[in-house]
This record gives C-alpha cells, structure tokens and sequence, in this order.
C-alpha cells in the first residue's frame, strides 16, 4: 500500500504487554511507515531490557525515532516530546512517509494531540505509595524529594503543607512533568489540529494480562534486567529521583541493590507495579476520544488496522 505525503499520522496505543509492537512491525510491511516511539523510558540510553526497547535489528528493519535520546542523569517532558514528535512528524511526511507512533505512555500522546493546559488527574495507586513513603521517611524528607525534582514548587510550599507536597509529587510521577512547568504554560499548550488515524488494542482479560505481564517480568530478568541496574547503579551519579530510574522495574530493582528488599521481593514489586501501570493506562485510554479499539487476538487485525488508515486517510483535514 502506498501513503500521499500528507497521509495522517497513526497513533497506536495499549497498555503494556497488548501486542502493540506487533502490530506495528506488521504495519510496517504494508505501509512506508517511521516509527516514533512514545514511551518515557525508551528515550534513556541504557534502559534497554526493562524497557523491552525494540534491538538493532529491528530498527534497522524500520526507522525509529527518540530512542536513546538522552543520558540518564537528564529528564525528559511530555511538553518536549510534543515539540519533538510534531518536528518528526513533519520530517517524516517530508519523506513520503507515514508517522507512526507507538507507545504507552498516554500523556504524551494527550500532549501532542490535545496539549498540556491541564493537570493531569488524580491518581490514587501513586498517591497510595507516596503516603506509604511519606509514613515511613515523614513528610519533611517528602518535600526535599520535591526540592530535587522542582525547586520552583518546593521554595513555593511549606515542608509540612501535606496535601500541596503529595500533589506536586503526584503531577511529576503521573506525567514526568513538573507542576513548574504546568504553570508557566497555563493558557497555552494548544492542540493540533490534525487528522489522526488513533488505534488502540483492547487488553486480554485480565486474569492474562497479568500473566503476560508475569511472563514478560522473568524473561526480563533471565535477560539480565538485574545487570542492567547495576550497571547503572554503578556509576554513581544516578538516584532514585530522576525519571529514567522511575521507570516501573527499574525503580524496585533499585530498591534492591540499596538493600531495601530482596531480589524475589523486587520482582514481586516489580510486576504488581507493572499490574498497576496497566490499569492506570487503560482508565486514561478510556477516556480519550475517537479511538477505533482494536482486539490483539481477532483474526484479521492487520487488515483492521489498515482499515481504519484508510478512512482516516480519505477524511476530510479538520
């Protein structure tokens, strides 16, 4: 199938371990497509097993952009992917292309598509572990988490201001912004205006979701998951604040080489906190609008897929 060079750009999304990579190589096949990831680990270089980061060989196969973008020790925004990914996606038209981004991490998709003039809701599974943080290091060690992260915020709230401490904390866990940051773009942060082609894969029931999620989580370690964090932990530099350590896995095996648990306990934390990154994935897909949901295991999901390019294609510019 060819693509005009004005061909919309296709947005496939799905909570981890949906089968979204899948899809995308298959995609690939039929369509001139580059990918562009939107997921807010695969930007580090380093984190390549935890992260599941496509190898060499398949990014040889199929163009992909922003990954291995930056150091760990650095941050990355869902206010900088949006710049980065509507660049890309001018780039990539510019050569006959379709754009193609893949990924999990909603937010970013909210930012390119809607724009960031909004805080991002409430989220009670990270509200819960900054509690359980708070209760065990007291909430004046909370508010130097925040100073690490946002100074900005931090000179703003005073170090037993509870609620507004576990707020700002919240907003940068949920998006990997900070609340700084929101601030200054209040009024901005507009939409494009753009016809996207938004695909998104419907999870297996979830008694296999979690096992999917289980599976993946060991393979990881047999992989060498837990070598990958030493090495990081090695260098010395790095800690558990910044975002690339964040990143679910990567923060509980952390947790481990500090001495904090075991390693069977880190794996254990590892996939209940993949489990509720999932969850927290599906409650933001379900409330963005205009998807064309997508069953993984149906029969015929490729030509589905291209189905719905096609009538996105031949829809009208907004």
């Amino acid at each position: 199938m060819t693509s005009e060079p004005n061909s919309p750009p296709i947005l496939l999304m799905g909570p981890t371990a949906s089968g979204k990579t899948g899809l995308a190589l298959a995609l690939a096949e039929r369509l001139p497509v580059e990918i562009v990831s939107v997921d807010s680990a695969l930007v580090y270089r380093g984190l390549d097993i935890g992260s599941a980061k496509p190898d060499a060989a398949m990014r040889a196969r199929v163009p992909h952009h922003l990954i291995d973008i930056l150091d760990p020790a650095e941050s990355y925004s869902a206010a900088r992917f949006a710049v980065d990914a509507r660049r890309l996606i001018s780039e990539i038209r510019g050569r006959g292309r379709v754009p193609l981004l893949v990924g999990g991490t909603m937010l970013y998709f909210r930012a390119l598509t809607r724009g960031l003039s909004e805080l991002p809701a409430a989220d009670a599974d990270v509200r819960a572990q900054l509690e359980a943080d708070a209760a065990r290091l007291g909430w004046p060690a909370m508010h130097a988490r925040l100073a690490a992260l946002d100074p900005d915020s931090a000179a703003r709230l005073h170090p037993n201001d509870q609620q507004r401490v576990q707020r700002a904390l919240e907003i940068i866990a949920v998006s990997g912004t900070t609340p700084s940051a929101f601030y200054a773009r209040r009024g901005g942060g507009e939409p494009v205006r753009e016809r996207w082609c938004r695909l998104a894969l419907n999870p297996p029931a979830r008694s296999e979701l979690h096992g999917r999620i289980a599976a993946r989580f060991h393979a990881m370690m047999a992989d060498g998951f837990l070598d990958e964090v030493a090495r990081l932990h090695a260098r010395g530099d790095l800690h558990p604040e910044l975002p690339a350590i964040r990143a679910v896995g990567y923060r509980q095996l952390w947790a481990h080489l500090e001495g904090e648990c075991s390693r069977e306990e880190a794996v254990e934390r590892g996939i209940a906190a993949t489990r509720q990154f999932a969850k927290r994935q599906l409650t933001w897909l379900r409330s963005e609008p205009d998807l064309n949901w997508l069953d993984p295991a149906q029969d015929g999901l490729l030509e589905a897929a291209l189905a719905h390019f096609r009538a996105a294609d031949n829809s009208e510019s907004p």
